[in-house]
C-alpha cells in the first residue's frame, strides 16, 4: 500500500515539473530566437507558481529572476557594446544563463526545489 502511495505521489511530481522543464527549455532556446522563447518562458512561470507544490515555486521563482536579471544584464552590456566591455557581459551572461537552466534542470530532475531562488548565482 505504501508503495503505490509513493508511485502515485511522484506521477503528480512528475506532472507538475513538466511545465518548469518547458520553461528551462524555452530559456536556452531563446539564444536562437532572439529571446521570443524566453519572453513566453517568463509568463508561463508568472502563470503557473500561484498553483504548484511549494518545491515547484522555488523553481518558478528562480526562472522569473533569471529572466529579470538578465533583462538587465543584457541592456547593460548592449548599451556597453560600444565599447568591447559590453561583449564580455554579454558573453558572461550567456554562460550565467545556461548555467542556471542546467542546475534548475538538474534539480528538477531530482524533484528538489531550488534552495535559494532569489540567489543572483546558481540558488545554492
Amino acid at each position: 500500500m505504501n508503495d503505490r502511495n509513493s508511485v502515485s505521489a511522484q506521477a503528480g511530481d512528475s506532472a507538475s515539473r513538466q511545465m518548469p522543464m518547458v520553461i528551462y527549455v524555452l530559456y536556452l532556446v531563446g539564444f536562437l530566437t532572439s529571446g521570443i522563447t524566453t519572453l513566453i518562458g517568463v509568463i508561463l512561470a508568472y502563470v503557473n507558481r500561484r498553483d504548484a507544490p511549494a518545491w515547484v515555486q522555488t523553481h518558478y521563482t528562480f526562472q522569473i529572476r533569471t529572466f529579470w536579471i538578465a533583462l538587465l544584464t543584457a541592456f547593460v552590456g548592449g548599451v556597453l557594446s560600444l565599447v568591447f566591455i559590453g561583449v564580455l557581459i554579454l558573453l558572461a551572461l550567456m554562460i550565467w544563463t545556461i548555467t542556471r537552466c542546467a542546475v534548475g534542470l538538474s534539480r528538477l530532475g531530482d524533484y528538489k526545489p531550488i534552495p535559494r531562488p532569489e540567489s543572483w548565482l546558481t540558488g545554492r
